[in-house]
Order: C-alpha cells, then structure tokens, then sequence
C-alpha cells in the first residue's frame, strides 16, 4: 500500500528536511517523494494527523515478551502491535523465554514468529546455556541465524574468565557481548536500593557498589581483551564515570539506561507497590540527575524502556515475593518527551540502533521507510487506560506525559493507534 504524509514535521539532524514540515510520499515501502505540497494519487492512503512529527524510527534494545514459554505475559504478535504502537519500528529481544534462546533454532523460531510485521524483531541471544553463567552458548551459530547480541538478561556473569573468552571469541564474527552489572555476592538477597528508604521500610538492600564492582571488573577485561562489551541498564553515579573513563581510553563500550531509573527514585517504594520492584533497583535523585547528566554528555547511548511484563500471579503478592520487572513501551516517549525535550528524546531512542549493528538512515528521498509518528506537544497523565500490553504492571501509572505517539511506518506498512 501507499501512503502521503501530510504536514509532518521532520525531526531528523540527519536529514537535509531536519525541521522542516513538508509532505512525504511513500510507495512500495520506499520514500519516493518529499516536497512543501504533494497530491494524493490513486489507491494512495492519505494520512493527516494534528501537529504531526517524524523522526527515523525507534529502536528499543531491551524488550520481553513471554513467547515461548510465558504466554500469559505477553504473545510475540500482540507485544509488537504494543511496541508500534508505542512508536517503536525495531526491538531487541532478551532471551528470557522458556526455553531459554540459547540454540541458532530458538532464534529461528522468533525471527519466523514475527515475518512480516510492522515491526522488525532482533532477538539477542543468551550467552551461556540456559543463561545459567557456565557454558558458553553456540554464539557464532546463533549470530548466522539473526542474532545481534549476546547476554544473559537480568543475570550477571559471575566468573570473570567466562566474559574474558566470550570477548575474546566474538572479535572473529564482530560480535557484541552484553554483561548485566551486578555482582551478586554484594547484592546477597536484596531487592532495592540500599539506602535510607530501605533501612525505613525494612527491605534488603542491594548497595550502588554491586553495580559498580562489577562494571569495573567488566571494563579491566575489555580493556585486556578488546571486542565489544554493551552494559544495559545502569542505574549510578559511579556507574556513569566508570564508563566515561573508559570511552576516553577508546574501549568499545556501550551502555544504556532504562526510562525508570530517569524519572523514579526508591522513595516511590513507601507504597510497596510491586510495579516498582525492578532491577537494577530504583536508586536517589543524586542518581537520577548523573544519568541525565550522562545523558546530555554522551557517556549513555541510549535509552531502553526494559520493558518486561509480568502477570498478575507474581506481581499481585507480597513485596519479597513478586518478580521483578515494569512495562514501559507505551509510556517511554510520553515521560523522556517530559524530561529531555523531543530533540534529546528522539536521539536516545534512535542512537541505539547503530550499537546493535541495525542500519538507521536519514530521512530522505529513495530510502526506505522506518519512521516514527508523534505530536510532541500535550501533556496528560499515564492511566491504566493509556496500557496496551497483556500485562498491566506499569510503574508509570499516575505519572505526567508530554506528547502523544500515532504510529509508525515501516516494513511497507502503517500502524496507527
């Protein structure tokens, strides 16, 4: 199908229409025309929405579903309506899945399940069997069968020599190796941040050192290894300055951070609400101002919503007893838009996709359409209506948005909501 965007705004610094708002004709999948005023031929869907503007599309590197094995979380088919809905044309996929994506078949099986889609699923495979930190997994075989990326999600790597051969063996394919940042014998049996607020509500701490610890670790073995080393999800000030240091010394590292721990801090526990039960667990404002601090600078790449939904068995029960986790794609462009502007957010959301080796071009005449749809004006407040997914534990429930997504084109198709 064909389709005319009318009046959009093109938000691209890439782009030679970056800011200008014009209209753009997409044929076939590929953008065919871009001038101030096009006309609508035959058998071409003409698509006018209010203050609408573009950007390349969004690619989100941390996204769980369920399938196979946890369904009842979350269908393949159903979490990418979600995720383009959410303004999201591309995401990584963890191999938190039951079985576990640790075989060149299991990757075969999601790249299959989600043919044809609006949305272009990358699973990441796990790094060791069964993501149990012992064996190495068949990563150069999962890497022939579509996958972009290896780690074990929400698992540290716990014995050094193990991420010292996984960096050293994925240089022969370019292979990118994610390691969780947390050294569990610090963590013990905590579950939030070890601070005032966990001393007043009586919870185990997992203190910002356990994190810390095991990013210094990580990066002396970049640095005796070489390769590519990406560490999802900080979530400390130290945490920042540890990779800073590291990128001035030219080591290939990566990082991301996830929408939660930019908006959040562990006084949001007072209520023991399990939607705010995550991991790396929800730290200070001191926290929260060096990550968007890190942010402006460009020490973190990207930003992830870590979207992991969790049904209502493991997320309605007592604190110490639920999963963790929190939803985030439908509220991810709402509350950066908040934070950050649109021009900063768009960044975050797209800088991502070259780290994962996923091309992202500028918007311009003769390339492919992958783009984003939004208003980046509007404030309103994330309600359990705004939740698209099959599980509802959002930690965002009752915060302020800017902004509205529409949709997405990409992969010769529209999706709007």
């Amino acid at each position: 199908m064909n389709f005319l965007l009318k009046a959009a705004r093109v938000i691209d610094q890439k782009s030679p229409f970056h800011h200008k708002t014009v209209d753009i004709l997409i044929e076939n999948g590929i953008i065919t025309d871009i001038n101030t005023s096009i006309k609508a031929k035959n058998g071409c869907e003409e698509v006018q929405l209010e203050n609408l503007h573009i950007s390349q599309g969004w690619f989100d590197s941390s996204v769980s579903f369920g399938e196979p094995g946890y369904e009842e979380r979350e269908t393949i088919i159903h979490g990418l309506d979600v995720a383009a809905k959410s303004g999201f044309t591309s995401i990584a996929l963890n191999p938190n899945t039951f079985p576990v994506t640790d075989t060149s078949a299991s990757i075969g099986f999601l790249k299959g399940k989600s043919q044809n889609n609006a949305v272009s699923l990358y699973p990441i495979g796990a790094l060791t069997m069964k993501s149990e930190g012992i064996d190495m997994a068949e990563l150069y075989d999962m890497q022939q069968a579509g996958a972009i990326a290896f780690g074990d999600y929400k698992r540290s790597i716990q014995n050094p020599n193990l991420l010292k051969i996984a960096l050293l063996y994925t240089q022969n394919f370019d292979g990118l190796v994610m390691s969780f940042p947390q050294e569990n014998q610090i963590a013990g049996k905590g579950m939030v941040n070890e601070e005032e607020q966990s001393t007043l509500l009586g919870l185990k701490g997992i203190p910002a050192l356990a994190e810390e610890l095991q990013i210094a670790r990580d990066l002396f073995l970049l640095e005796y290894t070489g390769g590519k080393l990406h560490i999802p999800t900080i979530s400390t000030t130290k945490s920042v300055a540890l990779i800073k240091e590291a990128k001035s010394k030219g080591l290939q590292v990566s990082c991301s951070v996830s929408v939660h721990h930019l908006l959040l801090t562990d006084t949001a526990l007072v209520s023991f609400d399990s939607s705010y039960k995550v991991l790396p667990p929800l730290r200070t404002n001191s926290d929260i101002e060096a990550l968007q601090q890190g942010i402006k600078e460009g020490t973190i790449d990207m930003v992830t919503t870590d979207h992991q939904p969790m049904d209502i068995e493991h997320k309605n029960v007592e604190f110490d007893n639920a999963k963790y986790g929190t939803i985030g794609l439908e509220s991810a462009f709402g509350v950066l838009n908040k934070i950050l502007g649109p021009e900063k957010t768009i960044s975050m959301l797209t800088n991502g996709a070259s780290v994962f080796g996923i091309e992202n071009n500028a918007i311009d005449i003769g390339i492919q359409a992958d783009l984003s749809l939004f208003n980046p004006e509007g404030n309103s407040v994330f309600t359990k209506e705004h939740i698209l997914s099959s599980s509802k534990n959002s930690a965002f429930i009752g915060k302020p948005l800017k902004g509205n997504v529409y949709g997405i084109v990409a992969n010769k198709k529209i999706v709007l909501k």
